[in-house]
């Protein structure tokens, strides 16, 4: 059974700090690209990191020098780090992994964590 388990979300002022963890099981860690997304109240579910089985990195360009995103194979877990929050990055905050195969695209998502950022 496949289970992805984000943590770290809170509450946060503005300017702060928050660092995401999503732990994997039931998966090869390693061969999957990991990413994290968000959603707000109101609008569509977005992209804000990702990281290729091969630790290359993709920003949306919103969070570009404000948020990083790594991965530990050992560990089987990938994280978000946030810095300088801002109001407008709240959101629930989910968790995916992909493995894309000769055949079929295997998509597995953690069920988020809350992230408010407010003074």
């Amino acid at each position: 059974q496949v289970q992805l388990v984000e943590s770290g979300g809170g509450l946060v002022q503005p300017g702060g700090s928050l660092r995401l963890s999503c732990a994997a099981s039931g998966i090869t860690f390693s061969l999957y690209a990991m990413g994290w997304y968000r959603q707000a109240p109101g609008k569509q579910r977005e992209l804000v990191a990702a990281i290729t089985s091969i630790g290359t990195t993709n920003l949306y360009d919103s969070v570009k020098g404000r948020f990083t995103i790594s991965r530990d194979n050992a560990k089987n877990t990938v994280y978000l780090q946030m810095n300088s929050l801002k109001p407008e990055d709240t959101a629930v905050y989910y968790c995916n992994a992909r493995h894309i195969g000769s055949y079929s695209t295997l998509d597995y998502w953690g069920k988020g964590t809350l992230v408010t950022v407010s003074s």
